[in-house]
């Protein structure tokens, strides 16, 4: 006989008609739970008006059936195997949670003349597992509300992305159990007896050695092995076979070690952070962080190829057992990155072995590396559910 278990379907349809894409959608996913009514709906829509977005995401919430329920616009959607870009279309995900607790939250932003504070998020329970957050970054501090989430949420880690609206600020549509918001961040608390693995990609491979860090300030990386680090970084380059300078010209990446006393690090052992420019006066390298002398950091670059290996391998090491995921993946690695939008969402559910996959791609991934939930960029972030139906 069959068990219950954490049961997860997936929809997506496309169509100018963004009411008729979510029905759709909706439809497809709701075949996967054979009936029952899902505790859990995630909607993803993509489209040029956000009215129409508004009105589309709220119309697939209330087709599910769904107790909770929340979305977001974005830049494209995945779902049903596929990828959509810059296109009309809805993307539904469903899922049955038996002993699983749900909590679904708002996040607005109270400014005064000096400070500024997030108001909205449930409070911390012990049995809470993992957070989704889902935020417009045009109104809201999604760098320092992620950075900060490790003391302010007792270690709670975050996964999801940042939603947009095709028409840029304004334009982002945020749902939550059937009210719509375009401003702030929206997201779900999941806890009791939740089984879950978060997996973030970073897509990159590591070139050249592993270096201290010598002299730093602020973001600014001033020495490298106590050499200045513009001329460490212009020695490493010159010792690259020719096609990683190649691949190095197209964008630089800098790896930051989460434990600099571990003896070798490996994939997932650093938080990786784009270089983002060079000080000559100063010989020092712009980067996308804050740096401190001590920390070990590696040359990292990234392809295909580097992104491809990377997803599969740290997906191959989740648990058997999963019963569908939800996938933010970066906006740049779709078709700019792999040819095709649909690569992260086929390989989440060829190597976990499952259906019920979907998610958008953002422009900013949040996701935990080292234990301490980042934002990322160029990176997928999947959140997977584990406990499928078993037979006996």
């Amino acid at each position: 006989m069959q068990s219950t278990g954490v049961r997860c379907g997936d929809g997506l349809a496309v169509d100018a008609d963004l009411v008729p894409a979510a029905e759709a959608a909706t439809a497809e996913a709701l075949a996967a739970l054979d009936g029952a009514v899902p505790d859990l709906a995630v909607v993803f829509a993509c489209g040029p008006e956000p009215d129409e977005l508004g009105a589309a995401m709220v119309r697939a919430g209330e087709l599910t059936g769904a107790a909770t329920v929340v979305g977001c616009s974005a830049p494209g959607v995945l779902g049903g195997g596929r990828g959509i870009e810059l296109t009309s279309s809805v993307s539904v995900w469903v899922a049955r949670l038996p002993d699983v607790s749900l909590r679904s939250f708002h996040l607005e932003v109270l400014r005064t003349s000096e400070t500024i504070a997030v108001v909205g998020m449930p409070v911390r329970h012990l049995d809470d597992r993992v957070a989704m957050l889902l935020v417009d970054p045009y109104s809201f501090p999604v760098d320092a509300f992620v950075e900060q989430a490790a003391e302010a949420l007792s270690g709670l880690p975050l996964v999801g992305g940042n939603a947009a609206g095709l028409r840029g600020a304004g334009s982002t549509r945020l749902l939550v159990d059937g009210v719509l918001h375009d401003r702030g961040a929206v997201g779900l608390v999941l806890g009791g007896s939740l089984v879950h693995r978060a997996v973030v990609s970073q897509g990159c491979r590591p070139v050249g050695p592993t270096m201290t860090v010598t002299a730093a300030e602020g973001n600014l990386l001033l020495g490298l092995a106590g050499v200045p680090a513009v001329t460490k970084l212009e020695e490493l380059l010159a010792a690259l076979p020719p096609q990683d300078q190649a691949m190095v010209s197209g964008g630089l990446h800098l790896g930051v070690a989460m434990d600099e006393y571990v003896d070798e690090h490996g994939p997932g052992d650093f938080l990786v952070r784009g270089v983002v420019g060079v000080d000559r006066e100063r010989g020092g390298l712009v980067v996308g962080d804050v740096l401190t002398v001590g920390q070990t950091v590696q040359l990292q670059v990234r392809d295909a190829e580097s992104a491809d290996l990377d997803l599969t391998t740290l997906l191959g090491e989740v648990p058997t057992g999963a019963a569908g995921a939800l996938l933010f993946s970066c906006t740049g690695r779709g078709a700019a990155l792999f040819g095709t939008p649909d690569h992260d969402v086929r390989a989440v559910g060829e190597v976990l072995g499952t259906g019920g996959v979907a998610g958008f791609l953002a422009a900013g991934e949040i996701g935990p590396v080292g234990g301490r939930s980042h934002l990322h960029t160029f990176t997928a972030s999947v959140l997977v559910l584990l406990g499928g139906p078993t037979t006996t």
